[in-house]
């Protein structure tokens, strides 16, 4: 290839090894979610509000970088697994307040496995995990005051 189209080879692109480590890491999570009869976004909802216990559903998607069309129907299949509820804030009945259930807390304990599991699948030791977690959340950090 000439060189005038170096740069926009695959192989030279940043975004193509991000996009495919991406989907890579997301399958080597199904089989420990198949288990919590969890998809992995599911996964990922699931873990804010076993951290925070009730979220505004607006923060919610700003944590997980989600837009709403992409978090209701989430929502909408975790409640109907009953491991949230929804509810309208009393403040303010434009909000949603997300909470978990006790079915939806009960599973915390089923998902303490996961986390070691992937760490198990990934060829990585911890200090190159830690690197890479550092320049994943900068580059994250830098685009949300960018958004500002």
């Amino acid at each position: 290839m000439n060189d005038k189209y170096e740069s926009i080879r695959l192989r030279n692109q940043l975004c193509f090894p991000l996009y495919a480590v991406s989907n890579m890491i997301t399958r080597k999570y199904k089989p420990l979610l198949d288990e919590l009869d969890l998809t992995y976004t599911q996964y990922i909802v699931m873990m804010v509000l076993w951290e925070e216990e009730k979220v505004n559903e607006k923060l919610l998607c700003e944590t997980l970088c989600l837009k709403s069309n992409t978090v209701a129907p989430l929502l909408k299949k975790l409640e109907s697994k009953g491991y949230i509820k929804k509810s309208k804030d009393s403040d303010d009945e434009r909000n949603i307040i997300i909470s978990l259930t006790k079915t939806g807390e009960k599973l915390k304990d089923k998902a303490l496995d996961v986390p070691k599991g992937i760490a198990c699948r990934i060829n990585l030791s911890k200090e190159e995990a830690m690197t890479l977690y550092k320049i994943l959340y900068k580059m994250l950090d830098e685009d949300k005051k960018e958004g500002d």
